[in-house]
């Protein structure tokens, strides 16, 4: 992706691992702000080079919009321009997602991520059209989300270079387990589409991708954070495996269904009480609390406010 030029005039590049956070809630289910606050500040000191609230794991579908816009402006304000912060701004709805989106603009955030409408299932030409209008109404960057698995829509490379004709669809979050998806969007985009990968992110660097949108490092950044720091330029590939093959255990665990109670059990037991999922989802059964709680044991995972 070429460079970006930020909202006060500065050149922005994407890159790095970026934290797709935990939405966290007080005792009556309601917003924990001060605990965002304090989790915003910790990803940042551990090395997270950018910050996604309102994704899937922050459980955008179950909030209200005066709830999406709370946690936004919430993390862009604790932020304070340290780190890029890209807003979930997905919804079944275009005029939903451009309103989303506006609002994100006018919070200041410095892009949106935007998974496809996951329920009427689009076709390509719709979905062009979708992005395309957003686009239309916004002068941020849009990262586009592709995972068929949630969506029930798959952006194939073909479609993902389509996408990156349209002015600001300039990244997109590749959530397959095919990393030659990576290398196939980088091929057919060059460097108008910066790819950063999701499930695979190891993988994906491997493939060229500059960034990762992972869940684990909502509980370990620092480690999800070095990954990348190794494998960019191919500093210390060797090293980058090792940090990796040693949270597989972790990022397995984040990676399947119960990817929300799963990270807001794992918080817990390092020490940083965010509350369980709202409903429908339920806490973790108490077989795998105890499996959270052994992976936090075993990678000596703690909470240290910044």
């Amino acid at each position: 992706m070429s460079p970006w030029l930020g909202r006060k005039g500065n050149i922005v590049e994407f890159r790095g691992t970026y934290t797709v956070m935990i939405t966290p809630f007080d005792g009556q289910g309601r917003i924990d702000v001060p605990a965002l606050r304090r989790f915003t500040d910790w990803q940042i000191a551990q090395g997270i080079r950018g910050l996604i609230p309102l994704g899937s794991t922050g459980e955008f579908l179950s909030l209200t919009d005066d709830e999406r816009t709370l946690v936004a402006e919430t993390v862009i304000g604790q932020a304070a321009g340290r780190v890029p912060v890209f807003i979930g701004t997905g919804a079944e709805n275009t005029d939903d997602v451009i309103r989303y989106s506006r609002e994100a603009e006018s919070l200041g955030a410095d892009g949106v991520m935007i998974i496809p409408p996951f329920y009427s299932t689009p076709t390509e030409d719709e979905l062009f059209v979708h992005y395309r209008r957003v686009s239309d109404a916004i002068g941020l960057p849009i990262m586009l989300y592709n995972n068929p698995a949630t969506a029930n829509v798959d952006l194939l490379p073909e479609l993902v270079a389509r996408l990156g004709t349209i002015d600001n669809c300039r990244l997109i979050k590749e959530s397959t387990m095919d990393v030659t998806r990576v290398r196939d969007i980088i091929r057919l985009c060059g460097d108008r589409m910066s790819v950063f990968g999701g499930i695979m992110g190891f993988e994906s660097f491997l493939e060229g991708a500059v960034g990762w949108v992972a869940v684990a490092s909502n509980v370990a950044p620092h480690a999800m954070s070095q990954i990348f720091a190794l494998c960019d330029g191919f500093r210390d590939i060797g090293a980058a495996r090792e940090i990796y093959r040693r949270h597989v255990p972790l990022i397995r665990f984040v990676g399947g269904g119960g990817y929300v109670a799963g990270s807001k059990a794992l918080l817990r037991h390092m020490g940083f009480d965010v509350g369980g999922p709202r409903p429908p989802r339920l806490p973790l059964p108490a077989a795998q609390d105890a499996q959270a709680f052994e992976i936090v044991r075993d990678l000596e995972l703690r909470f240290v406010a910044a």
